[in-house]
């Protein structure tokens, strides 16, 4: 079994506790598990089209804001945890839970979170900064202030880092390229139950085998190490692989653009246009993701 070397150049890393934090991790993500039909409930009357309206302008309004991808992530997560405890939320008050819940990842999260009011003007002012205060406080104590669920980006690095010196090829297109396929995800219902490092697994194996132009066979790009750092085979990743072929399939012609958009960017390498991703891989494994859903 190959171990990656510890690393003594950025102590900030604790390459001496890495295992037992990543274990911790792992036990921690399942204390915070979404379910997979949350909204089935009787009188629910939110559903999975409204989430995503929603998430696609949150995406929006976050990177407005410039803030970390953290505070992204834990919004939805906040967001979806709330969803799931208080299913009295109206249509009216859906947009409100989405702003709160990015006001508090961006205090959780940010240095410098921006103010209520700037989230009251993003609302177009159909709230007031009251509602939000006092949004706040049912989300907070409906959530009992847990707010700690590990993110995906947490393991995703965990996960790039380990690849990058186990297999030579990897660099920083694996790794934005992972990004924008877990981001894709965000505004899918669909997607929400899934662990985040089962989505970090994934995303990362998924980038391998699409930057991959050497036809290296898959259980070579994801090696017995890849396993062992992310605790996942490739064969168990391989319905989620291709879900996410099923979501990059489906980009281009979505109204939800927001993600796509972003990484669009020269910052961000131009990812979500590279012509991979219209490679006979992604859309083989689309296909698959299709007639299983059907």
């Amino acid at each position: 079994m190959y171990c990656a070397p510890i690393r003594y150049d950025n102590p900030q890393l604790v390459s001496y506790y890495a295992k037992d934090i990543y274990s911790y991790l792992r036990q921690l993500e399942k204390s915070y598990l979404i379910g997979a039909q949350y909204m089935d409930v009787d009188g629910y009357t939110i559903r999975p089209t409204m989430r995503t309206i929603l998430v696609d302008w949150l995406i929006d309004v976050h990177g407005r804001f410039k803030m970390l991808q953290e505070t992204l992530y834990l919004s939805i997560s906040v967001m979806d945890s709330f969803l799931q405890v208080d299913s009295t939320i109206n249509r009216r008050e859906l947009q409100l839970v989405g702003l709160t819940a990015m006001l508090i990842a961006a205090k959780f999260e940010e240095t410098w979170a921006p103010e209520i009011n700037d989230f009251v003007y993003m609302s177009d002012k159909a709230y007031t900064s009251k509602d939000v205060l006092a949004m706040e406080c049912r989300m907070l104590q409906k959530l009992d202030f847990r707010l700690g669920r590990p993110l995906p980006l947490h393991f995703l690095r965990r996960n790039t880092q380990a690849a990058s010196q186990i297999l030579d090829q990897v660099d920083v297109l694996h790794h934005t390229l992972s990004k924008y396929l877990m981001e894709l995800t965000l505004p899918e219902y669909s997607f929400c139950h899934y662990l985040p490092s089962q989505l970090a697994a994934a995303a990362l194996c998924l980038s391998l085998r699409i930057l991959d132009e050497s036809d290296t066979e898959s259980n070579e790009l994801w090696n017995h190490s890849m396993v062992y750092y992310s605790g996942y085979t490739y064969e168990s990743l391989e319905p989620l692989m291709e879900k996410l072929c099923g979501l990059i399939a489906a980009a281009d012609v979505s109204k939800f653009q927001a993600v796509r958009k972003k990484y669009a960017c020269s910052k961000l390498y131009n990812i979500s246009t590279i012509p991979h991703l219209k490679s006979p891989l992604v859309t083989v494994l689309a296909k698959r993701a299709v007639a299983v859903k059907n």
